[in-house]
């Protein structure tokens, strides 16, 4: 049997006979990348011919413009007698859909787009992004006037705003953004950035942090963040500042530094990146804190031809948000090059970290970094940890400094109590601890100088001062 040369592809499909199904896969690469369909040819792309292929010649593309209204060519071939028909499919600039339906190829699958992915992909071939959808109940007093003024004190500082457009009305800052459709409505992205409540309008706009330890099941303490997008970076920054990473103290003269474990420029230009580029019509972020590294998940896939080793070559930047990206950018906080990758890198290859691993998971891109001189905390201290001090650290004091480690916001009652459980768990019994017994630990810990409480008794934080950083 003669046999095809091309062989089968997302791009080139072999049908040995037609049904009417095939439409939809016809509507499918229409909307994707096109495609060249071959029926009368098998598997094997062995040529086997077509039953009545006049007729076909002419109902397959009556069928087409009937159902889907596009023109698609339709071409006869003959090998040895056996005849078969071509059918070159063009990719649209518009939706098409089959009898009502919406279908699109993917790799080898052929997909019916529902719900959000149908609405993204209506959007992107209209030329739109989601964000750059108009509400038709929200107005100007729905806006914080103080998001607003922090994202022109932002942009000014960073040089990307004008002192004339630093000064302009609110209405004339929006439009100039772009928030603003034609007929005077605020879009999506201006609600995402500058609402009092955006959850009123969209229930994800959540960024959930949590501390584990050992496995999922394991969940020590959680924290959502909630509000305008424009600001969340501050705040999930300011939340790990509290409860969820170190700040190492070190010393150059007189001077008391205090720096976040992880470098803070490239920690907020992965959130700048997970806020802007995530899919507000599915879940939260998430980030997850562990001993020894961190994972921050956003729902949304990549760019089309994109994947995770695209992000850390020079790349074009294809913002899925393109109202919030452009505001970002102005504001200062991200790059409009596709550099942010290169900054993040630099900035944890200053301090001795690995590059961070990014890569595509349930339905969104999760970036893994690595926590500097985490792990164990117990181990991290020693059991001759306490030698650096002149003295011996217990077993109990140890655990202390872990469960500090852990929470510096504990309280010295809640210390108490998660000691004593602690210590039960290990003696298979419960074990007699008084708060008197863990009060003196805490102060001789505080005299010795490996820790220092900061604040009020209600709202203050442990500091832990280890000898290789404060020398």
């Amino acid at each position: 049997m003669a046999k095809m040369r091309p062989k089968e592809c997302q791009n080139v499909e072999y049908k040995q006979s037609w049904h009417d199904k095939y439409l939809e896969w016809i509507c499918g690469f229409a909307n994707a990348q096109g495609a060249v369909m071959y029926f009368g040819v098998n598997d094997d792309r062995e040529v086997v011919g077509l039953k009545d292929v006049d007729r076909l010649l002419e109902d397959i593309p009556n069928k087409i413009v009937t159902t889907m209204g596009i023109v698609v060519d339709v071409n006869l071939h003959e090998t040895k007698g056996l005849g078969y028909i071509e059918v070159i499919i063009e990719p649209s600039n518009i939706p098409i859909n089959y009898r009502g339906k919406y279908y699109y190829r993917s790799g080898s699958t052929m997909q019916e787009l529902h719900g959000p992915a149908l609405q993204q992909f209506i959007l992107k071939k209209m030329g739109r992004s989601w964000d750059d959808i108009p509400n038709d109940f929200a107005t100007i007093d729905d806006l914080d006037q103080a998001a607003i003024a922090y994202f022109m004190r932002k942009g000014y500082e960073n040089g990307r705003i004008s002192d004339e457009e630093r000064n302009a009305p609110i209405d004339v800052v929006l439009e100039n953004l772009n928030l603003v459709s034609e007929d005077g409505k605020l879009k999506n992205a201006a609600l995402l950035l500058f609402a009092k409540k955006p959850q009123r309008y969209f229930t994800c706009v959540q960024f959930k942090i949590g501390r584990f330890s050992h496995s999922e099941s394991n969940l020590i303490i959680q924290d959502v963040i909630e509000g305008n997008i424009i600001q969340m970076a501050d705040r999930v920054v300011d939340m790990l500042k509290s409860k969820y990473l170190t700040m190492p103290i070190r010393f150059e003269g007189m001077n008391r530094i205090e720096e976040l474990e992880i470098p803070e420029e490239a920690l907020r230009e992965i959130l700048y990146n997970a806020i802007a580029h995530k899919d507000y019509t599915g879940a939260p972020i998430q980030m997850r804190v562990w001993d020894d590294h961190v994972e921050i998940w956003n729902e949304g896939e990549l760019p089309t031809g994109y994947t995770p080793e695209t992000l850390l070559a020079q790349h074009s930047s294809k913002p899925r948000n393109r109202n919030i990206a452009n505001t970002f950018f102005k504001a200062g906080f991200i790059d409009a090059w596709g550099r942010g990758y290169k900054k993040i890198r630099e900035g944890f290859e200053s301090i001795g970290l690995p590059m961070p691993i990014i890569e595509t998971a349930d339905g969104g891109v999760k970036v893994t970094f690595q926590r500097r001189n985490q792990g164990n905390p117990i181990s991290d201290f020693g059991k001759d940890f306490g030698k650096d001090f002149g003295t011996e650290l217990s077993e109990r004091q140890l655990l202390i400094l872990e469960l500090i480690t852990l929470n510096p916001n504990l309280s010295a009652k809640a210390i108490s109590e998660k000691v004593s459980e602690k210590m039960s768990e290990k003696a298979s019994g419960k074990a007699s601890i008084t708060d008197r017994t863990i009060e003196n630990d805490i102060a001789k810990l505080k005299k010795l100088g490996i820790l220092i409480h900061e604040g009020s008794r209600k709202e203050g934080r442990w500091i832990i001062v280890k000898t290789k950083f404060s020398k």
